[in-house]
């Protein structure tokens, strides 16, 4: 500690847990807000999966070493390439970690499918991990990336940037502070997809581009041949690489409500959506989470709620406070909290939250700010509070807002989701046995049925649409992608 600087981190963090006013994570070389000199004045971070939203990470943290890059496509990847030229580059992140000795801290924004094998690969070396949402591609991924990491020790972050805003953090305090009430129920949607899904496997190939290895593009996942139809970005439709709307936008828009009303496992999920197949995932999907009560606050009580969830188009009812003309949310999606006092409604990633009707908020007292604010969060501030926690040292960092201990169940719940999506025709509320992460409501002779082929044709002028399914085990399936069993030569974690 700073011998000039007479405030203690014991007396920072109780006073952030009570009556802040606007405290704030200063530049990454000043450690926790506390005014000194990080031990290490800059961090070598490492990128996999950089040709997209990872060039933006890398943007953010441009105040440490970018040392290395790897990316299975170098023409996709080529402008940030060209951003940090001494970085040294590679294809396989395996090769990467294993060449390369000097990385403290790895950003990974590959596809889905790939996310949990480079973190865990990463953790189990002792570097800090910063991973895009969602978290990982399966429940099982989620849960063991979160004890690894918490087993070693590291600073861990998930990419939803949201969660490090000023929005997130007013909801949590009004719903604490009881302004709502008790919540009972919560709505939330997304507009997304935005990308073409409930498309079949194409039956032909292409000829691979000369920059893209495509061996390493699948990874864990199944072989499949290269089409333009999987990469680049719309991967995220495909069952084998993405999880769909819900995968791409869930980490976000249920973030608040995940924080807020201190979820943890689901106790049942229920699904319906539009048709879907054994390849990709359905242009729209509703689906009902319940959670149990959980332990009451000093001034409101948490009892069981569900949560509510659309998407593709389909939006929950209306509130009557509502004014005519006004947008629910935003052009991402929001959320609605139904306490018994009033309601709270916000945008996606927690934007612009406001009490229904909004006439409320003309003679609204705030409640005092109890949570740290992180500067400039949506321009660089959620990555660089990731790097302002590696450089603290482990025994007292204080960690991420969205660190795996808490994303980890996050994207737990959304994988959940996607399960019951998947699973949708055995027609029935699945219950969900959280730490033991099983269904125990799916028996061995249940069988499920889903759309492996269609044609449409045209016979003596009338329509017709001849439908394939195949019937699958229900509950061997389900136990499969729970878990997720990777490729022949790729490690099984």
């Amino acid at each position: 500690m700073n011998k000039n600087n007479k405030f203690t981190r014991r007396k920072f963090i109780g006073t952030a847990a009570t009556t802040i006013a606007g405290i704030t994570i200063v530049p990454s070389n000043v450690v926790a807000g506390l005014g000194h000199q990080s031990p290490n004045d800059k961090l070598n971070i490492a990128g996999i999966g950089v040709g997209g939203y990872g060039y933006v990470n890398l943007r953010n943290m441009e105040t440490e070493n970018i040392v290395a890059l790897c990316d299975v496509d170098w023409d996709y990847a080529g402008n940030t390439f060209k951003r940090w030229p001494m970085a040294k580059q590679f294809k396989d992140f395996r090769v990467m970690m294993e060449e390369q000795k000097d990385i403290d801290a790895v950003v990974i924004a590959t596809p889905d499918h790939t996310h949990a094998l480079a973190a865990m690969m990463a953790i189990r070396e002792g570097k800090h991990v910063f991973v895009q949402q969602p978290l990982t591609h399966s429940i099982y991924e989620s849960r063991i990336l979160a004890e690894t990491a918490q087993r070693y020790g590291v600073a861990t972050q998930m990419g939803n940037q949201g969660n490090s805003g000023e929005g997130i953090r007013k909801i949590c305090e009004w719903i604490w502070a009881g302004v709502i009430g008790e919540i009972t129920h919560v709505d939330t949607w997304t507009t997304k997809p935005n990308w073409p899904q409930n498309n079949f496997a194409p039956e032909r190939s292409r000829r691979v581009p000369r920059d893209l290895d495509w061996e390493l593009f699948v990874g864990p996942a199944p072989w499949k041949e290269y089409n333009p139809v999987y990469h680049p970005w719309t991967w995220r439709s495909w069952w084998d690489f993405g999880s769909g709307a819900l995968g791409e936008m869930g980490n976000h828009v249920l973030d608040p409500v995940f924080k807020a009303l201190m979820l943890h496992h689901p106790i049942s999920v229920e699904a319906s959506s539009s048709e879907f197949n054994t390849d990709s995932a359905p242009n729209s999907e509703f689906i009902r989470f319940e959670f149990p009560r959980r332990d009451n606050l000093p001034k409101v009580a948490m009892p069981a709620v569900s949560v509510n969830w659309c998407d593709g188009g389909w939006m929950p009812p209306r509130p009557n406070e509502l004014k005519d003309g006004d947008m629910m949310g935003d052009e991402n999606g929001g959320c609605i909290f139904y306490g018994t006092n009033g309601k709270i409604m916000c945008g996606a990633f927690a934007s612009n939250p406001t009490l229904l009707p909004a006439s409320e908020m003309d003679h609204f007292q705030e409640p005092e700010k109890s949570i740290r604010r992180i500067f400039n969060p949506s321009e660089g501030g959620h990555e660089q509070d990731w790097i302002r926690a590696c450089k603290e040292p482990k025994e007292n960092r204080l960690e991420t807002s969205s660190d795996f201990k808490y994303s980890g169940p996050l994207n737990e719940t959304i994988m959940l989701g996607v399960l019951a999506v998947r699973l949708q025709s055995l027609n029935r509320k699945l219950i969900w046995d959280g730490p033991n992460m099983r269904f125990t409501n799916i028996g061995s002779t249940d069988v499920i049925r889903i759309l492996s082929k269609t044609n449409f044709e045209l016979v003596n002028g009338n329509p017709r649409t001849n439908n394939e399914f195949v019937t699958l085990p229900a509950l061997q399936t389900a136990e499969k992608w729970i878990r997720h069993n990777y490729r022949q030569g790729w490690e099984q974690i």
